[in-house]
């Protein structure tokens, strides 16, 4: 009688053991599900609400995965759940890769309608480039609101910012040869004339002070 006692007490511990690895495997089985699930549904989204929601995105995979991995830290059986959680993290890190690139470019696009909108006044037309909008009757004044922002500025810009105003400046100058041909006044374009003598000069010194700036800083 003693003998049975004791086997069904051993009988009992072992069962316990292995209802607690199952336990244990079942937990970090069912966190990684949530992390796999989680890292393919964030990848199906199209990158501008990805971008839009980046910080949310981020936490909550940075949450997810610690789950999975602490989880796994308890686990009795961790090759698969460790090989299936690298596959994820490897397709997490891919998609990441693509949507921070994303983010950046929509934000440096952000940057430069900014830009060109301050520069070009609030008639500004994001036509890229093509300054379509720019017609005989507002020309002058789009001349004037660039030289003016220009001037008003010209301290604070990069060398980078330069290059910027010099690209759209060459593109507005060639808007300019079509709308001659639309009856752009003498009176007008002799303004235009004026305006163009002062911005070539501000240009070639504050760019050139500009790179000097930066060539200092950099050999800081």
């Amino acid at each position: 009688m003693k003998n049975l006692k004791i086997t069904f007490v051993l009988i009992a511990t072992a069962i316990a053991f292995a209802s607690c690895k199952d336990e244990k495997q079942e937990t970090a089985q069912k966190a990684l599900d949530v992390y796999t699930n989680y890292v393919d549904s964030v990848s199906k989204i199209t990158q501008e609400k990805a971008v839009e929601n980046w910080q949310t995105i981020e936490s909550d995979y940075t949450k997810l995965k610690a789950d999975a991995e602490i989880s796994l830290a308890n686990a009795t059986d961790k090759a698969k759940i460790q090989d299936n959680l690298d596959k994820s993290t490897i397709q997490y890190e891919e998609f990441k890769t693509n949507i921070l690139a994303e983010k950046e470019k929509m934000e440096a696009s952000s940057s430069k309608s900014v830009m060109y909108t301050t520069l070009f006044g609030p008639s500004y037309v994001n036509d890229d480039m093509k300054f379509n909008w720019v017609n005989k009757d507002n020309i002058l004044s789009v001349y004037d609101n660039f030289v003016t922002t220009v001037q008003k500025n010209k301290d604070s810009y990069s060398r980078e910012d330069w290059d910027e105003i010099k690209l759209v400046y060459e593109a507005l100058d060639s808007r300019k040869n079509t709308v001659e041909k639309e009856g752009l006044t003498s009176h007008d374009n002799n303004k235009i004339a004026l305006l163009k003598l002062k911005f070539a000069p501000m240009y070639t010194l504050n760019r050139m002070g500009a790179k000097s700036e930066e060539n200092a800083e950099a050999k800081k």
